[in-house]
């Protein structure tokens, strides 16, 4: 396949391992892809989609377009409709939208050792928090408690607890704490909680995956003890490898040809 067209768009973007874990792939593939990277607005987006041609086969999207891309598509996958969130646009007539975040998180999970967990801790109420938790009830749980500096912000995701069955609740970043088979960090690359929050959290939350990655370790996954930390890493390549499915076939859960060593090809670009 020759002339076919993709990107990742962002708006910051210029940090992003997108192309680097495409391009391996599609060279394990054979594919003459070309993927590139895009700062794009929030505002601009709309303007942005309806500027490409019918070279143009799909999209990754990063913050801020998510929800952009969510409105945008004219079919969504169940993560999505779920979360409200596409970070994948597979173009063409009728745009298809979905999220692959949901299953990178499940599949970093499975590769460390964690397919099942009761009861989860995510940390932040933002746009990651809502597959964090959509992941969470697909491990299993029935109980998650929303950790967030402003715990208003996680009525959303109180919400979605109830549509999947989950029973989600809402406590202060250094709130009471109960004992957690799993902890999800949804927070900013970057922040670094008081000494005492981290203790208290680490004290009794399980295994920590912190979606996080750069740098690495973060102050947290530092501060963890000595339960097993996982990075953000394995959720930034996983959910790669269901966006090229996507690409490539047009169904996130149907394996690539030979997708050991696209996936081994990837890993070593990251």
């Amino acid at each position: 396949m020759t002339g076919t067209r993709l990107a990742v768009w962002g708006d910051p973007i210029a940090h992003s391992k997108s192309p680097d874990l495409h391009a391996a792939a599609y060279r394990v593939l054979g594919m003459d892809w070309e993927y590139g990277r895009r700062q794009v607005t929030a505002d601009g987006f709309a303007g942005a989609l309806r500027g490409l041609d019918d070279s143009w086969r799909g999209l990754s999207l990063t913050m801020p377009l998510k929800e952009e891309a969510f409105r945008a598509a004219e079919t969504r996958d169940a993560h999505a409709e779920l979360t409200g969130a596409v970070n994948t646009l597979l173009l063409g007539d009728a745009p298809a939208g979905f999220n692959t975040d949901v299953g990178g998180i499940v599949d970093a999970l499975a590769e460390a050792g964690v397919t099942e967990a009761g009861t989860v801790r995510i940390l932040g109420a933002g746009a990651t928090a809502a597959s964090a938790l959509v992941a969470a009830s697909e491990l299993g749980a029935t109980r998650v408690v929303v950790h967030a500096r402003r715990p208003e912000r996680a009525a959303g995701l109180v919400a979605l607890g109830a549509r999947i069955d989950v029973v989600v609740e809402a406590q202060p970043l250094d709130g009471p704490t109960t004992s957690a088979d799993l902890t999800i960090a949804t927070l900013p690359s970057g922040t670094a909680l008081p000494v005492d929050t981290s203790t208290a959290l680490a004290a009794s939350g399980g295994a920590l995956f912190d979606a996080a990655y750069a740098p690495w370790p973060s102050a947290l996954a530092a501060n963890w003890g000595d339960g097993a930390v996982i990075s953000g890493l394995g959720m930034l390549l996983h959910q790669a490898v269901r966006q090229i499915r996507i690409f490539h076939h047009g169904d996130p859960r149907i394996e690539l040809p030979d997708e050991g060593p696209v996936v081994a090809a990837m890993r070593a670009a990251l």
